[in-house]
């Protein structure tokens, strides 16, 4: 398998997944298809989070037929952001993009933000660029939507990250603008606020949002709620504390 060697991607394909059998091979054949055709070198990694269903048995099948395709998988649940960081610990490529395993998000998004990325990336000279997609038209239930509303709204007005949709799963950024980041749980939320801690810059792109075809979300609204207030609370912390250090530092020149 491509993601078992040494040699250097341009682009790896982070899914964290949990209990998302039935999701798993139409959106892997959609990624392997337009990944293809895109001429792009990559991998696709795929991060089982404690699933309780066939998903590994049916990962670890399609691992062996998919060349591009590596499985990793927890041994329990330990959060959307433990995936995400598994995966790209991982990773071989020398840029992330990762997406939602319930098929909402549309692969062929991916190639548009890449492509993106290395633009931003060559005009500000900078590995800490992100570009974040942007569900315009969500294909969600009107509690989602409200709730998803009113976070980032809040989000947005607290930590200044400027980004209009940070719980899409649609981003592409740089793994070692990633690894540079503080790491805790529920991070995949506050990345856009860490990128421009770390003086890096975010764009938000409009993209493409489907309805789910099977199963529903593992990682509900309320717990995301709860666990949500007390982690903005810590980011709020690191942000002022990254400008105060920023400001002594520019005393003492």
């Amino acid at each position: 398998m491509l993601a078992h060697t040494t040699e250097l991607l341009e682009l790896s394909v982070i899914v964290p997944v949990k209990d998302e059998a039935e999701n798993l091979k139409p959106l892997i054949n959609e990624l392997t298809s337009i990944l293809d055709k895109s001429g792009t070198n990559y991998e696709i990694l795929y991060v089982d989070d404690g699933s309780v269903d066939r998903t590994p048995e049916i990962l670890k099948k399609l691992e062996a037929q998919v060349p591009r395709l590596c499985f990793l998988r927890h041994p329990q649940c330990f959060g959307q952001s433990a995936a995400i960081f598994t995966g790209v610990k991982a990773a071989k490529g020398v840029v992330i993009a990762t997406l939602d395993g319930d098929g909402q998000n549309d692969p062929a998004d991916i190639p548009i933000l890449f492509e993106r990325y290395r633009q931003e990336e060559t005009l500000l000279g900078s590995e800490f660029v992100m570009i974040a997609g942007y569900r315009a038209k969500r294909k969600d239930t009107l509690l989602k939507q409200m709730s998803s509303r009113i976070a980032n709204a809040v989000r947005r007005v607290l930590l200044k990250d400027d980004t209009l949709d940070t719980g899409c799963g649609l981003k592409v950024f740089a793994r070692a603008a990633f690894m540079a980041l503080p790491h805790f749980n529920h991070m995949h939320r506050f990345l856009p606020a860490l990128i421009i801690r770390a003086g890096g810059r975010v764009l938000s792109v409009p993209v493409n949002h489907r309805p789910r075809a099977h199963g529903a979300s593992k990682y509900g609204v309320w717990n995301r709620l709860w666990v949500g207030i007390t982690d903005l609370l810590g980011v709020m912390w690191l942000t002022r504390r990254s400008i105060k250090a920023a400001a002594e530092n520019q005393d003492r020149l």
